[in-house]
């Protein structure tokens, strides 16, 4: 730049006749002045700058000024920058991705050559399963050449034909790629499966105080069963139970015998002891139901039948266990479904012959001792089917199962002091169950309608919840695997990216989701629970509606907290679990105080996501901080603010079209099936309209990837 005129253009500042500045000069450390007042060899041209006096003590001998032409002409100060070798086409719905680049790179943060990587897909990975992988052996080339120092090479002799190849045995990595395939398809229709034996259970018995009855009874042996050994069986003993198998001279096997001894054993005790307190249980899960005579005497003789199946309960998750650890996977996912069809038969049956809780009117009082006694037995035979079903694998592992005694001295004892934090956080879990289930059950009965109970709750929960176990798990199995492996590593930012990444993937689905259970939510539970009266299935539908927009904070907390679990930091969940059981029970007992009975699990369902909300604030930020002070918070929130905000105006015309069609056609199964095709078209198509224009990243790489399959 010009300086300004110093009085001497021949002496630069300090009087440097070369009008240089000294290094040692402050002003010389400055790259931005340190040339201020240095001599402008242009200064000669500026005409409007020179005079006469400046002009005749310039030093033209010592300064020549540059020869006429040679001066740049000026460019122009705003121009077009360049463009970019593969820049965005606006008009372009789904962008291309540029190639990958020679070297490492963001997409590869480990350092993988993209020239050497071979990149798989889903498909190949189900297609290629059931492919043998020859095990490559690097040293076999100096083997040859130790064989043949000092002899002469001679051309091998010619080899007959081989036999014909026995059946070909899978690779490990091909067997766990089938292994992964069929447990996910086992845990996918173990679902469906449930959420039809719901379907069933509610048809059969209603939504008022005989099917919460029921469900208070069902869950007892459930909430048990986790209370007493089910946490450290999953925590502690299996794992236990898999480094036995490795390190022990006998396989593990005595050492799988003594925990399935033991384990049986302590179950047969909390069994009988549980029978036998059945009455104290049924009051202690909901003294509503316990007040009744009625309804007592049909629930305790519901949890007498039920709560023998803490016991196989407990052996199917070790037989489980003894088969994923010698390599067999499909078995613990599968059998889950045998229980799921033994009572989705004798519900049928039930209905078979007594008629759906629509028809029959049936009640605590007017339920036949006969109609107690199937649905007993049922339920017990489903759950010990379902663990008996494990023994003709156990056996073709060549597993035998004998009794052992011998406990003392080979460290299940001290295994039990690790289940701690476990244990906490199951008791911390169960408490706010505990709570939920007492002023559900209490609002149920002193509203006088149906649906507005704990069964109605656990229905729309079940419903609400099908998404999360469905999408989100299915990402974060995907990314699981490198965030631990960037924890392992010492990489936090490969954490923080991918774990960006897994909100942002989930949330293009289950936003949108949890939209469409806000405005949806009653044809959805007519159309699924009319058998059972359709004020029930209403009620239910409202309950749904309340749970709705907390399935967002339900989702990012199951992300947030996988980033703990790959640091191998178990105390931050069971302290966040214990915040949001807190929170929920305080907001539920407050719900049940303020809002009138009709309403009040309603608004317990509206406290769920509450406290998942204020789980997911306190989570984050401890996350935050383990990472740095750095989750690309700005990046996600971006996001779902804007799904968000593509969802409002598709929600509001689908309620309204529910709203008309219900009102129009009558509110029946039939209405209800018009509305929710209707209205879900309606919401996808604006939802999809509004995401195009605001260019959401995340929506346009799924459908660029979903185009580029349906185009292959």
């Amino acid at each position: 730049m010009n300086a300004p005129y110093d009085g001497d253009r021949g002496q630069g500042a300090g009087g440097d006749p070369a009008g240089q500045v000294p290094p040692s000069a402050p002003s010389a450390q400055d790259p931005y002045v340190q040339d201020a007042y240095n001599r402008d060899p242009y200064w000669a041209q500026d005409l409007s700058a020179q005079d006469p006096v400046t002009e005749a003590l310039y030093d033209r001998a010592s300064h020549p000024p540059p020869p006429p032409g040679t001066y740049p002409d000026p460019q122009t100060l705003y121009q077009q920058p360049p463009a970019q070798q593969y820049a965005p086409d606006p008009r372009v719905w789904a962008q291309t991705p540029p190639p990958e680049p020679s070297g490492p790179s963001r997409r590869l943060p480990y350092g993988d050559d993209p020239r050497t990587t071979q990149y798989t897909g889903v498909d190949d990975l189900v297609s290629w399963a059931g492919d043998e992988i020859p095990e490559q052996d690097a040293f076999a080339h100096l083997y040859r050449d130790q064989q043949g120092t000092g002899q002469t090479l001679t051309e091998p002799e010619p080899v007959a034909a081989p036999a014909p190849a026995p059946a070909k045995k899978q690779g490990k990595a091909a067997g766990l790629l089938k292994s992964s395939a069929v447990m996910a398809a086992g845990t996918l229709v173990s679902r469906l499966t449930g959420f039809v034996r719901s379907l069933v259970i509610t048809a059969a018995l209603g939504a008022a105080l005989l099917g919460d009855s029921f469900t208070v009874a069902y869950t007892l042996p459930t909430m048990i069963y986790i209370l007493t050994v089910g946490g450290g069986l999953n925590s502690v003993f299996v794992p236990q139970l898999v480094r036995a198998m490795k390190n022990d001279k006998d396989g593990g096997v005595a050492y799988a015998n003594r925990l399935l001894t033991l384990v049986m054993v302590a179950l047969g005790a909390i069994v009988a002891l549980a029978v036998f307190g059945a009455p104290l249980l049924v009051r202690l899960m909901s003294d509503t139901i316990a007040g009744d005579p009625a309804a007592n005497n049909v629930a305790v003789t519901f949890a007498r039948y039920c709560l023998p199946t803490i016991f196989f309960m407990g052996v199917h998750v070790v037989m489980g266990q003894i088969l994923n650890a010698r390599g067999k996977f499909g078995a613990m996912m599968w059998t889950p479904v045998l229980n799921n069809i033994v009572m989705i038969a004798t519900f049928g049956l039930f209905i078979w012959v007594y008629g759906t809780a629509a028809d029959s009117d049936m009640t605590v009082k007017t339920i036949p001792a006969d109609g107690v006694r199937l649905l007993g037995i049922g339920t017990l035979l489903g759950l010990a089917v379902q663990a008996l079903a494990m023994i003709p694998y156990l056996r073709e592992t060549g597993f035998r199962f004998r009794p052992r005694f011998d406990w003392k001295g080979h460290g299940l004892g001290k295994t039990v002091k690790l289940a701690k934090w476990t244990v906490l956080f199951v008791l911390a879990n169960q408490a706010g169950v505990l709570v939920v289930t007492q002023l559900a059950t209490a609002a149920g009965e002193a509203s006088g309608k149906d649906g507005t109970g704990i069964l109605a709750y656990s229905n729309a929960q079940l419903i609400w919840g099908m998404p999360q176990a469905i999408i989100t798990v299915s990402v974060m199995a995907a990314l699981l695997p490198r965030i631990s492996r960037a924890a392992h590593d010492g990489d936090p930012g490969a954490v923080r990216d991918d774990i960006s990444q897994g909100l942002r993937n989930s949330a293009v689905a289950i936003v949108p989701i949890a939209f469409a259970f806000l405005s949806l939510g009653v044809p959805t539970s007519i159309l699924m629970f009319s058998s059972s009266g359709l004020e029930s299935a209403r009620s239910m539908g409202f309950i749904l509606m309340a749970f709705a927009l907390g399935l967002i904070p339900y989702s990012v907390q199951y992300v947030v907290l996988r980033g703990f679990y790959a640091y191998e930091d178990t105390r931050t969940p069971f302290y966040n679990t214990v915040i949001v059981a807190v929170v929920n029970a305080a907001a539920s007992a407050g719900c049940y105080v303020v809002l009138p009975s009709r309403w009040a699990v309603v608004g317990m369902a509206a406290s769920y996501g509450l406290a998942y909300a204020v789980g997911v604030g306190i989570a984050w930020r401890r996350l935050r901080n383990r990472l740095g002070g750095d989750l690309d918070g700005g990046r996600v929130l971006r996001t779902y603010a804007r799904l968000c905000l593509a969802s409002v105006p598709g929600a509001l015309a689908a309620g309204a079209l529910a709203y008309v069609v219900l009102n129009t056609l009558g509110g029946g199964a039939l209405a209800s099936l018009v509305a929710l095709i209707g209205g879900g078209i309606v919401l996808l198509g604006i939802f999809f309209v509004a995401a195009k224009k605001m260019r959401i990243e995340e929506l346009n790489s799924m459908l660029g990837m979903v185009r580029g399959r349906l185009g292959r």
